[in-house]
């Protein structure tokens, strides 16, 4: 799996189709997720524990030593396939690493899931939809977490 983190002031997603909202959260993770075609259920866990608990938010003396978890934030993760793209060769991106919609949805859902037992509250986009997605990033501050390099 490979997720792409950005700390956030704010973070929303909206369907252009009907211009709802269907994630918004203020300070905390905004986490675009790809699900590959080797990922596993196990993969999901770990890399949504790892999310909640890295220590990229700022403490009183302006360190990088706490996670989302201890400044209470909230994570709002949409699915993002694109994260699979090979563009080694040609000028069109390949997306045979990424999983199929079925897969990637049950691995999506779980790493969501997680996310919530671990007591962060979840908002989310809508998966195999098109989406827009604002952001204020704060810092910035983006991490690349990527399950097959761990």
């Amino acid at each position: 799996m490979r997720v792409c983190i950005q700390r956030v002031k704010r973070a929303l997603v909206t369907l252009p189709a009907t211009g709802n909202i269907t994630g918004e959260i203020g300070v905390g993770l905004l986490a675009l997720l790809g699900v590959g075609t080797e990922d596993s259920e196990n993969d999901a866990k770990e890399l949504a524990k790892k999310c909640t608990e890295l220590r990229i938010f700022e403490d009183d003396v302006g360190k990088m030593n706490r996670s989302l978890i201890d400044v209470g934030g909230s994570m709002l993760v949409v699915s993002q396939f694109t994260l699979y793209a090979d563009c080694r060769k040609g000028r069109r991106p390949s997306f045979t690493e990424a999983a199929p919609p079925d897969k990637a949805d049950r691995l999506y859902q779980v790493f969501v899931e997680t996310i919530r037992n671990l007591g962060v509250s979840v908002a989310t986009g809508a998966f195999r939809n098109e989406m827009h997605v604002e952001l204020v990033n704060d810092g910035p501050v983006t991490v690349w977490i990527d399950t097959a390099q761990h």
